[in-house]
């Protein structure tokens, strides 16, 4: 366990690796990352907004992030990044959180972050030790809701 609502085995997780027959294991050196990643913004939103996170994407090896079409640059590649579904759970079962309430949530609470990326399913969340966080919104080219 990394906090309350994160284990590290979820941030190898790959649907796209497992399709290919790749492995997507985390090495050691990246999972210092992960930890300030958790640690400093994904365990802090769930706190303070009741939310639960289900990491769609986390670590990608350097072939995962190929298939993937990942940049070349991806965050993922350290264990800087995760793309996250945030929900909560109601009477009628489980509803997800749109990503403008998650920059929304991130910003009110001023978190520090590297990059916010909405997307229309899911907002990519950063994180870095290895300089000052640039504290990025953007917004995916699939994107066409409201923005900050």
């Amino acid at each position: 366990m990394i906090s309350r609502n994160f284990k590290m085995a979820e941030f190898s997780v790959s649907n796209a690796a497992r399709t290919a027959g790749l492995r997507n294991d985390i090495p050691e050196s990246v999972k210092p990352a992960i930890r300030a990643l958790v640690t400093n913004l994904l365990q802090p939103v769930c706190d303070a907004t009741g939310w639960g996170d289900r990491v769609s994407s986390g670590y990608r090896s350097e072939r995962v992030n190929l298939l993937v079409g990942g940049a070349a640059t991806s965050q993922h590649l350290k264990g800087e990044a995760a793309d996250n579904m945030f929900f909560e759970k109601t009477e009628e079962g489980i509803r997800y959180v749109a990503a403008i309430d998650v920059l929304r949530a991130v910003v009110a609470r001023g978190l520090d972050f590297d990059q916010m990326i909405a997307y229309p399913n899911f907002v990519h969340l950063s994180y870095t030790t290895a300089r000052p966080n640039r504290r990025q919104i953007l917004y995916s080219k699939s994107y066409t809701g409201p923005r900050l």
